[in-house]
């Protein structure tokens, strides 16, 4: 492949490449990375366009940088340094040798409070550096969404800004100084002292003296300009040559180091929340909330609020929104909470004649849950419910404050004109707008649609006396369009400060200047060649198709966070690897699929190796903005990988679980007791794991000696049923879904679900037979045989689902199944669409009778630790939990830890122990040898008490446990 200009040919040309791969190798001890999965994960950023680099460079240090630096620079290769490629305008992606600044420079070297500076490297992330200022009451400024993983480095080449603007303004000025390093190899610190000399410094100040008029005349003064280089710096008496570098998108050098300013964060911050009748009116109105001083001035629309709630059903933060179809939020902030909630009470009140409603928080915890609410809009709005996609382009321009709600009005009717629709949010008070855009880029006629509406939208802007980029830069997006908005001598301006930096033009080659045009290098284009597109699973939300799903990840990179704790996703914070982030393993989905770089299509080697440590824990499925599900794409891709061949060990042992457990179980209570023997045996257990493909260093779990089911069978109830004076059965008959885990493994937490089922007047039946939800197939790729097993299990159940009787799930995993992935497996079976609305985890049931339980429990306090299984995390939700827990009158502590590592089969199987025990390592383990004796770890899941047993740490409860418990000490029972 060329490069964007087509000026390169290296991608073609292996000899070549792999020279430059080796001399790269001797030069520095960072990772050079020029293999083809490496190259696929990195062609692509948050934006529109794919670029395949050359290879990818990870230098260690400044020194590295420029010895990588001069390897390129003799083989006259492009460079393009990148932080965590998070760009929406498509400038960290290139066909160049990627310098990945994050890996390892990513250190914060110095921090002065006195001087409200801090000194860092270029891969330091944003959050990392407002953390440094905290204890100082100090803080970074400019604040995109995505700062939790956006470096200071990519934020200082696209001149982020953030929320907080209107307040602390652009990155631009918020940049002391830069050390630097060009294409040549001149390594230069500009503005220290502002007194720089030599030739590019006495350049760049001879062409602000030349331009000082045409600046002045032709660059607008507007808070959000972004777009094109800032050349309003190198005017004489203004003259800031780091300023100028900032925004220049990696075109012109790389940042090796940089000082930035820190400014006094108020110690308490208050949330006041304004409605108004539309969007329009809310941003005609920005100009009233600026006089209030407030720190932030976010609005958005009724449709993100929309669809929000189509995409995650069980999202109720949104409920605290005051009424109307348009929202602001306006942060303000205090010496403390009382000040800070009193100034937007103040600003509530100031608006009241404007408002249809108003709320003020000022408790963090929702505070946090709003504002992810607007931060995470990027990536709720590029799908619809249905699977229609929408995508950045016109993505965040912006326009003078006070002319904001007359452009709103002017862009829907641009947008309407072109037969477009948008939903959009932005930061309102410095007049940007963000908006995602049901563009058609996968057609001819639609990337002709595409053009005109951009260039109607530029031309809009301009009008308004705008920018056509009010924070992600111009990219690849929106260069070409760079000359409506400027004369040509500001654009012959942009060229030659470019060659005065970067004469060869090596430096990210086909932005800002001499650009790619915006329909160029799309990241879905027209004729892309796919794999055969019949899956197996049903993909109802990306329309029946594979390929489509591949699509979903925008690369926000929400899943490349490293916080320590949270759900998505375990195998990256463990390996802090590309290729085992959502993001990475995406990627590399969707090369496999168009198969230019990734050949081997279902068998490819990178993308098995990369999904090998995917946990199936379907964090991604609720936490990834844009609802990537990659235990689905997992799936997927093992049905098609073995596919009439030969599967792995661990497939047929833990993928059949269920059938040999139902074996198992048909054998007298002794001979199971012989079993469970026999599987210590240290000789015999190593010969059975090894058959099974089960890691040496797990234990093989002990069966029950009797399943639930054959107890029901013979109306044995070991639990007591405790007392509530509500009558036996008058609440109707209720179906308990008889998983094979608690089933096989823990039948007494079945028999104390069952008496407190019963206790609450329910009629609690067991299937006739042995059902099964086929999870344990469908997570090795079994997808012919979990058809089989559900539809054999929705027989079982048939007549209770006509008959409308709620089914209760007692392990997560499998309730998840049943609520999601049977209709995934049966799209056509109308009875996996009723099990989805019948099906009912135990909580769920119980929180229905809250008072009745309240009334009931009593005696000692009891005090858990919660591991929320993460299949429940991302299908099901756990407020009925928390609202069970608080009627049994239980203390609970939700533990932060994400998945217990354990994960179904994937923690037993040979070759993932490390890694699984790791994950548990992260929060979950350390929790619970933290806590006191007394305290309980309750986890409803299977996976996660088989984790913690094995560990060694104590034994788990389920929530049946806690509530039998609580009723019988309330004399119940």
């Amino acid at each position: 492949m060329c490069d964007l200009l087509g000026r390169d040919t290296l991608s073609t040309d292996s000899a070549r490449s792999r020279k430059v791969e080796s001399d790269l190798r001797a030069a520095i001890g960072g990772e050079v990375r020029f293999d083809a999965a490496s190259r696929a994960m990195w062609s692509a950023d948050a934006s529109n366009y794919r670029g395949v680099p050359i290879g990818v460079v990870a230098p260690r240090d400044a020194g590295e940088v420029e010895a990588a630096m001069a390897v390129c620079r003799e083989h006259d290769v492009p460079v393009m340094p990148v932080g965590s490629r998070t760009s929406i305008a498509g400038q960290a992606v290139n066909t160049a040798v990627a310098f990945d600044l994050r890996t390892h420079m990513n250190t914060i070297l110095d921090v002065d409070p006195e001087v409200r500076s801090a000194r860092v490297q270029p891969g330091v992330v944003c959050d990392a550096i407002r953390d440094a200022g905290k204890p100082h009451g100090l803080t970074f400024g400019p604040d995109p969404s995505t700062h939790n993983r956006c470096t200071i480095g990519g934020m200082i080449g696209n001149n982020a800004c953030g929320s907080h603007s209107v307040a602390w303004g652009k990155t631009v000025d918020n940049v002391r100084s830069l050390e630097v390093v060009t294409y040549r190899g001149e390594r230069l610190a500009l503005g220290l002292r502002g007194d720089e000399r030599g030739p590019i410094p006495d350049q760049l100040r001879a062409l602000g003296q030349r331009m000082a008029p045409e600046i002045e005349r032709h660059v607008p003064e507007l808070t959000r300009r972004v777009s094109g280089y800032n050349l309003d710096q190198l005017v004489p008496g203004n003259v800031n040559l780091a300023k100028a570098l900032v925004g220049t998108e990696g075109t012109c050098a790389t940042i090796l180091e940089a000082t930035v300013d820190l400014v006094e964060s108020p110690p308490a911050r208050a949330l006041a929340i304004l409605g108004f009748p539309d969007a329009y009116t809310a941003a005609d109105h920005v100009m009233v909330v600026r006089e209030q001083s407030p720190l932030t001035i976010e609005g958005m629309d009724a449709g993100l609020i929309a669809a929000l709630r189509a995409l995650r059903p069980h999202e109720t933060t949104s409920r605290m929104l005051p009424e109307g179809n348009g929202w602001l939020y306006v942060e303000t902030g205090g010496e403390n909470r009382a000040a800070a909630e009193a100034a937007a009470q103040a600003v509530a009140i100031a608006m009241k004649p404007y408002t249809t409603g108003a709320v003020v928080v000022a408790e963090p915890a929702q505070m946090a849950a709003l504002w992810r609410v607007r931060e995470e809009g990027a990536g709720l709005l590029t799908r619809s419910p249905d699977g229609g996609e929408a995508w950045p382009g016109w993505e965040d321009a912006a326009v003078p404050p006070e002319r904001f709600g007359a452009y709103l009005r002017e862009f829907d009717e641009v947008l309407a004109r072109h037969g477009r629709k948008g939903i959009y949010y932005g930061h309102f008070g410095d007049g940007c707008l963000h908006v995602r855009i049901d563009f058609d880029l996968a057609t001819k006629p639609g990337i002709t649609n595409f053009r005109a509406f951009m260039t109607d939208a530029a031309d809009l802007v301009v009008a308004h006396g705008g920018s056509l980029s009010g924070e992600h830069g111009d990219g690849q997006a929106r260069a070409e369009l760079l000359p409506r908005m400027y004369p040509p001598q500001i654009i012959d301006g942009f060229e030659r400060f470019k060659e005065i930096w970067d004469p060869d033009d090596r430096m990210n080659p086909g932005r800002i200047v001499r650009p790619a045009t915006m329909d160029e290098n799309l990241r879905v284009f027209v004729g892309m060649p796919t794999i055969s597109d019949q899956p197996q699973l049903a993909f109802t939300h990306d329309q029946g198709s594979f390929t489509r799903a591949t699509r979903r990840c925008l690369g926000v990179g929400k899943c490349a966070v490293d916080t320590g704790s949270g759900v998505m996703c375990p195998s990256w914070n463990v390996t802090q690897e590309e290729k085992h982030s959502t993001r990475g393993r995406a990627r590399l989905l969707f090369e496999m699929a168009n198969g230019e770089v990734i050949t081997d299509g279902w068998q490819s080697e990178e993308v098995a190796e990369s999904l090998d440590l995917c946990l199936s824990c379907k964090g991604c499925k609720s936490d990834c903005p844009v609802g990537v599900d990659m235990a689905a794409y997992k799936t997927e891709f093992l049905a098609q990988r073995y596919q009439g061949k030969l599967r792995p060990r661990s497939h047929y042992s833990m993928g059949a679980l269920p059938r040999w457990l139902r074996a198992a179980a048909a054998l007298p209570a002794p001979l199971v007791d012989a079993l469970n023997r026999l599987a210590q045996v240290p000789a015999l257990a190593r010969v059975a794991k090894k058959a099974g493909g089960i890691d040496q260093r797990r234990a093989i779990p002990p069966l029950a000696r009797e399943t639930y089911t054959f107890r029901a069978a013979r109306g044995l109830q070991s639990t007591s049923v405790p007392d509530l004076g509500i009558e036996p059965g008058s609440r109707g008959p209720l179906m308990l879904w008889t998983d094979t885990f608690t089933n096989h493994f823990d039948p007494d937490i079945a028999a104390d679900a069952v008496a407190v089922l019963t206790a609450l007047g329910y009629d609690v039946q067991t299937p006739p037979r042995t059902v099964c939800c086929g999870l344990t197939w469908t997570s090795t790729g079994q997808v012919t045989a979990a058809r089989k097993v559900l539809a054999r299990s929705l027989n079982a159940i048939g007549a209770a689902l006509d008959e409308g009787v709620p089914v209760v799930g007692l392990e997560p995993s499998c309730t998840a199944a049943l609520r999601s992935d049977a209709a995934e497996l049966l799209p056509d079976d109308p009875r996996a669409q009723r099990l989805a609305t019948q099906v009912f985890t135990f909580a769920e049931l119980l929180a229905r009778h809250t008072d009745e339980l309240t009334a009931a429990a009593g005696g000692p306090a009891q005090e858990v630790l919660v591991q929320v299984h993460c299949h429940q995390h991302a299908e099901l939700g756990s407020e009925p939990d928390r609202a069970v827990l608080d009627a049994l009158g239980v203390t609970a502590t939700v533990l932060d830890s994400g998945c217990c590592g354990l994960a179904g089969n994937f923690g037993f199987e040979d070759g993932h122990y490390d890694v699984s025990m790791a994950c548990a390592e992260r929060a979950l383990l350390p929790a619970v040898r933290a806590a006191e004796p007394a305290v309980d770890l309750l986890a409803d899941g299977y996976s996660c008490r088989t984790q913690v047993r094995q560990a060694g740490e104590r034994e788990p409860i389920h929530l049946a446990q806690v509530a039998v418990r609580a009723l019988r000490s309330g004399g119940g029972g």
